[in-house]
């Protein structure tokens, strides 16, 4: 038997133990898994030789020896610690399970229905059968076909038509460094009904030490003038393997904010699709990726425009230090008969070693005449005489460059309206900052010095 065989085998074994501890199972759901179970045995895991994972090895993730998690938690003061601060409404998961004691669904407000997917299934499973794998987008990735296989729990939301939630909603999901690494294969479905409004945060994070697998899919679907944000903040330990696919529907005059932030992971991977089916919808894509160490992150996007009048716009960009290797592949689709849609999309990198490499690849198809459309991709080093500029003002050479990748990352940062998502980026990013200098007046000169 082959490497690649052995690879597959491992992760069915795994799988049949799980079924013989879980038992009988309704029909649909465990045909489900079974399509899920096929698929993945056929596809094998993917290689370099695919297009579309050229330049990222999963090798870690197939040669794996991934236990599937027991139930644990964190202490109260661990999770504490990792949780974001924000008054909001919170699901919480350690290595892939719910944690009620972690949670607080106490005062969700009239029209949202917020509860894992477990407790969705067991109450309710045609309710949750329909949307289950409905959308196509991630449907041939081998890992969401590991995850239908796999899938037990996760976050179910849905949102009542008209209704609006003031406070954020956030799922959280704990790794935790155990005797062995273990693997979790979360799904999240939300549905926000027309014209309701909600913000939802993705949050990953975990014990320093913890090397665990996390491949989550997630399906979004906003029914007509519905308004949904979505914050995926990824800071997982270095440890940890990563791999995420997020596929939104939106119908007629919906709007779709995604803040894609990557932090954290030793191996990182996450596909975005939209899908634009209604006139006057559109998305807005911004996303922050930093690497350092030998951390290896991948985004690829796709917008398709499948309806005229619809409108999308992306901007990511990717900060790479010591020996980080990033990738940027955006895609955008205008179908044919798509017209008067405007589509702009761009990717813009910083190295700040040598050492550093980033492979993008911004793509157009576009199969209709009247549109507005444009790409763009550039990569470059800090400006010396800008960091020049900011020690004859004082400042040490630690803290100039990391006000100026500060800046770098702002273009996309100026658009988080949360003051904790911004906090940890701009640690991450810059380090911790001192106080006693008007830093923004600072950063606006040595730009301006560095451009003359």
């Amino acid at each position: 038997m082959s490497d690649v065989q052995n690879d597959v085998t491992r992760f069915l074994d795994r799988l049949a133990e799980r079924a013989a501890a879980r038992g009988p199972e309704p029909t649909w759901i465990a045909a489900r898994r079974q399509a899920g179970a096929a698929r993945f045995e056929a596809m094998g895991f993917p290689h370099r030789r695919v297009e579309q994972w050229k330049y990222t090895d999963v090798r870690a993730i197939a040669r794996g020896d991934f236990a599937l998690a027991a139930d644990g938690e964190f202490s109260q003061a661990s999770a504490a610690a990792l949780t974001l601060p924000i008054e909001a409404h919170r699901l919480t998961f350690v290595d892939g399970i719910f944690s009620a004691a972690l949670s607080r669904l106490d005062d969700l407000p009239t029209g949202v229905r917020l509860l894992p997917l477990s407790q969705a299934l067991a109450e309710n499973h045609e309710a949750v059968g329909g949307p289950l794998g409905r959308l196509t987008g991630v449907e041939f990735s081998p890992f969401s076909a590991l995850n239908t296989a796999f899938m037990e729990e996760g976050a179910v939301l849905r949102l009542a038509p008209g209704t609006v939630v003031e406070k954020p909603i956030i799922l959280q999901f704990l790794s935790r460094a155990g005797e062995a690494p273990v693997m979790s294969h979360p799904r999240i479905l939300v549905e926000a009904g027309g014209r309701s409004q909600a913000t939802v945060i993705e949050h990953h994070v975990g014990e320093e030490a913890a090397a665990n697998f996390t491949n989550l899919v997630e399906e979004i679907m906003l029914d007509r003038g519905a308004i949904l944000t979505h914050y995926k903040l990824q800071e997982a330990p270095l440890g940890d393997l990563h791999v995420a696919s997020i596929q939104v529907e939106q119908a007629r005059d919906s709007r779709f904010t995604s803040f894609n932030l990557n932090l954290g992971g030793g191996l990182v991977r996450t596909d975005l699709v939209a899908d634009l089916n209604g006139q006057g919808a559109e998305t807005h894509f911004n996303g922050l990726f930093y690497g350092q160490g030998r951390q290896h992150v991948d985004n690829h996007t796709l917008v398709n425009h499948n309806a005229p009048h619809t409108f999308s716009n992306e901007n990511y960009k990717g900060i790479l230090d010591d020996r980080a290797h990033g990738v940027f592949n955006g895609k955008v689709i205008v179908k044919r008969d798509s017209q008067k849609i405007e589509a702009y999309q761009n990717n813009a990198n910083l190295l700040l070693s040598d050492r550093a490499e980033i492979d993008t690849k911004p793509e157009l198809e576009i199969y209709a005449d009247d549109v507005k459309c444009s790409h763009g991709a550039t990569t470059g080093q800090l400006d010396e005489e800008a960091i020049y500029a900011l020690r004859t003002r004082g400042i040490d050479e630690q803290t100039a460059r990391g006000l100026l990748t500060l800046a770098f990352a702002g273009e996309v940062m100026e658009q988080v309206d949360l003051d904790a998502v911004s906090e940890r980026v701009e640690l991450a990013v810059a380090g911790k900052l001192p106080e006693r200098f008007n830093l923004a007046g600072l950063v606006e000169t040595a730009v301006a010095f560095g451009e003359e």
